[in-house]
């Protein structure tokens, strides 16, 4: 198992050194890779129908009880099948739609990345591990959306769908947390037995936001939608794999995977049903509205999805069965769409459906796929969106608690507007007379062909045999999504029922509404009066509002100044040990044990005060240097008046070296800038007394508080018998605390870096200036 998932990392590893082997027809090759994979699932079918669920643990970080946990149900099963099959279809399709395009190699190895990165996010049994890939998925597409790189929109596109799907990242890792927090596990099966702990916790409605966050925002729904239209700049490949079965799924398959731990809750069931019921909507109302084929799958690919947030809000048997449907329906003819709109992109150059018509002519196999596409996405019978849309409509009008005349009107509507807008995709561009400027096409090869074909026949085979992909796997899919078994069987005939006659107007008002409305260049133009109220408007206004507090607030803070970079850090730990100091700790001082001040003692002092204002106050960096070493000396001594030579000469050592640094480094640096203002200086002096005074407090009230002597006599027993060393400063430093050592060396060795830079630095005459 996990070879099939990191192979495809391992492909995209050898095509950056072999990668020139494949810009050519040996590209077509790598469409193996997917079709392997894919045929490695099958082999696990026999089990999967029978209903069992396959685990698969590789030991990772064991000191930390983390593995690499893989699970195998019909849920995972579903969606690594749609990755895999359908990927394998759009590699085939990508080797002749770019071919001979100068960075194919590289396309291949995003792509390789996103499909191991989503196989990861639905076989992983760790939300550990389904985050790592749920990220990794968001980097690989941001690199496959801005693929046309040179293009000023792809580049933004990418960006926008990195920084929205990045954001739900975050939020949803710290749901993970959360979760595991709360259930003391981070395996998901695990956390099917702590669903009760969850819905009790006080802190479940804040897992929710966050898992709904991270959710919503990859699976595009409203307000966080747009993303998904502008991503339409990608190759049509790249609309085709992420865009319909994959990458905008994985929110689905988030809240599908962890439907029967957090599902069947007001908390959980109302707002999936409001949000997806308005994202289904909203979207469907805007996708008749567009002109381009890619931004009316993009808009149709966004309803369908809310719709499958709607269904698993329901979360009733008949919603559930029904959602489970419509995710392989909605991959299998959406794919196909998106291939066909790259087809004729290809073929004509354009993807206008006001200029498009007649082109059956010319794409007769094309053609052909559009039609059965379309009557799946429309739900025309004896194709399986027949059986995926009757389900939706079992599944409002068997919502007794949720207005279920309501949720069916709110499902009719939006489907007749799918099927409008399907019809547009997959009909319109080859019906009607053909123009002049289409008579000479180039005709498409074989693996344009194939895949649309491939996808539109099996949307009629499942269609008119359901049987066959409900009995070998989609019942178990339902299965798993609702946490007990799901025996419905899926038929093409259920008789005639109230369902019958909603698919009937379904069908008969779309249609009417295809023939009626044709598609107008100027209809676009009546959404630009509310696209200041959008939220892609709205969301670039907090771009800009955070870029100027950004710039604010780097120009206060980050102004290159060291002197103000230490005050602020002081200042902080001023304000917050203080704060915690006054408000918790009983303070007292005690001055009973202390002893009288001998005369080398005050003489040392005086030394250091008069150190400590030469210091402050000259302008000459030697003699500062010279005063400091003055004060380390002074230091020493009191070591050594205290019982403590070894750390005096410790000390001694440290502070001569550091001398030595000082004079080396600041020899070489430019002569003091003259910014120091009395304003400053009495800045600078209310900041030192105030930490200085602070420490003095810390370290009279250490005086007198208990000794807790553990971790010390701790490490007094343990250093011999544990580390075999017998300097316990030592054995600390180097074993018990070996991590802290090794991140002082390497800030130490930083340090280095930037003291060569500047012994390197050649100012320029007209820079000291």
């Amino acid at each position: 198992m996990i070879l099939a998932v990191l192979s495809g990392f391992l492909v995209a590893f050898l095509l950056s050194f072999l990668g020139r082997f494949f810009k050519g027809r040996l590209s077509v090759l790598l469409g193996l890779l997917p079709l392997s994979i894919f045929n490695y699932f099958l082999y696990f079918f026999p089990y999967i129908s029978a209903g069992k669920t396959l685990r698969f643990s590789y030991k990772w970080i064991p000191s930390m009880g983390i593995n690499l946990d893989f699970r195998l149900d019909g849920l995972s099963m579903l969606f690594a099948l749609m990755i895999t099959g359908i990927g394998a279809l759009v590699f085939f399709y990508a080797s002749s739609y770019l071919k001979g395009h100068k960075y194919l190699d590289r396309f291949y190895g995003y792509l390789s990345l996103f499909m191991a990165s989503m196989l990861g996010v639905v076989l992983s049994d760790n939300v550990l591990l389904v985050f790592i890939f749920w990220e990794l998925t968001s980097i690989s597409s941001f690199f496959l959306i801005g693929f046309n790189n040179e293009n000023a929109e792809s580049r933004k596109s990418a960006l926008m769908a990195f920084a929205i799907t990045c954001c739900g990242g975050f939020f949803l890792m710290a749901g993970f947390i959360l979760m595991g927090s709360v259930t003391d596990t981070y395996s998901i099966r695990a956390m099917l037995f702590s669903s009760e702990v969850l819905k009790e916790s006080p802190y479940f409605g804040l897992i929710l936001f966050f898992l709904f966050a991270g959710a919503f925002t990859k699976s595009a729904q409203f307000p966080f939608h747009f993303w998904l239209p502008g991503a339409m700049k990608a190759p049509t490949p790249v609309s085709a794999y992420l865009h319909s079965a994959t990458m905008v799924k994985a929110g689905i398959y988030l809240l599908a995977r962890f439907s029967p731990i957090l599902g069947n809750h007001p908390f959980w069931n109302y707002p999936l049903m409001i949000v997806g019921g308005f994202t289904m909507l909203y979207a469907a109302i805007h996708s008749v509205y567009r002109n381009d084929l890619k931004e009316i799958l993009a808009y149709s690919t966004i309803s369908a999805l809310g719709i499958c947030v709607f269904l698993i809000g329901i979360g009733t048997p008949y919603a559930i069965q029904a959602v489970s449907v419509f995710i392989l329906v909605h991959a299998l003819y959406k794919a196909g769409l998106f291939l066909i709109a790259g087809v004729i992109d290809h073929e004509v150059g354009t993807r206008d459906v006001t200029r498009l018509g007649g082109l059956r002519k010319l794409l007769p196999a094309v053609a052909l796929a559009g039609l059965l596409a379309a009557f799946s996405s429309a739900g025309i019978p004896l194709t399986f969106g027949f059986i995926g849309k009757d389900l939706i409509y079992e599944a409002t009008l068997h919502t007794t608690h949720y207005l279920p005349y309501v949720l069916t009107v709110l499902a009719v509507v939006t489907n007749i507007l799918l099927l409008y807008s399907g019809f547009l995709a997959g009909i319109k561009p080859f019906a009607g007379s053909l123009p002049a400027e289409f008579n000479k096409p180039h005709y498409p090869s074989i693996l344009l062909l194939a895949p649309p074909l491939a996808l539109g026949i099996a949307g009629v085979l499942f269609g008119i045999a359901p049987f066959i992909a409900d009995e070998l796997l989609l019942r178990h899919t339902a299965g798993t999504i609702h946490g007990t078994a799901i025996n419905t069987p899926l038929k093409l005939w259920h008789g005639f029922n109230i369902v019958l006659l909603l698919s009937a107007v379904t069908i008969a008002v779309g249609a009417a509404l295809y023939f009626l409305v044709q598609p107008k260049a100027a209809r676009i133009e009546g959404l630009d009066r509310f696209q200041r109220y959008a939220p892609p408007t709205l969301m670039d206004k907090i771009g800009e509002l955070t870029r100027r507090f950004a710039f604010g607030y780097t120009r206060f803070f980050h102004n290159g100044y060291l002197s103000s970079y230490i005050v602020t850090i002081i200042v902080s730990l001023v304000l917050l040990i203080g704060y915690k100091l006054f408000t918790t700790v009983n303070l007292r001082v005690d001055l009973s044990n202390f002893t009288e001040i001998r005369f080398y003692e005050l003489v040392v002092f005086i030394i250091m005060v008069v150190a400590i204002f030469i210091t402050v106050f000259t302008s000459s960096r030697l003699t500062a240097i010279a005063s400091i070493s003055i004060i380390g000396l002074a230091i020493c001594l009191i070591f050594v008046f205290y019982g403590a030579p070894d750390l005096a000469m410790t000390q001694f050592s440290i502070d001569t070296l550091t001398v030595v640094m000082f004079v080396l480094v600041l020899f070489r640096l430019p002569h003091f800038l003259n910014l120091s203002t009395t304003r400053t200086k009495i800045r600078d002096g209310v900041v030192a007394l105030s930490f200085g005074t602070l420490i003095a407090i810390i370290t009279l009230q250490a005086l007198i508080a208990p000794a807790n002597k553990e971790i010390s006599r701790y490490y007094a027993d343990n250093a011999y018998l544990l580390a075999k060393g017998k300097n316990v400063v030592n054995v600390i430093l180097v074993d018990f605390r070996g991590f802290d050592t090794m991140v002082e060396i390497m800030v130490l060795t930083i340090a280095a870096l930037g003291v060569y830079s500047l012994l390197k630095l050649n100012v320029k005459a007209t820079d000291k200036e």
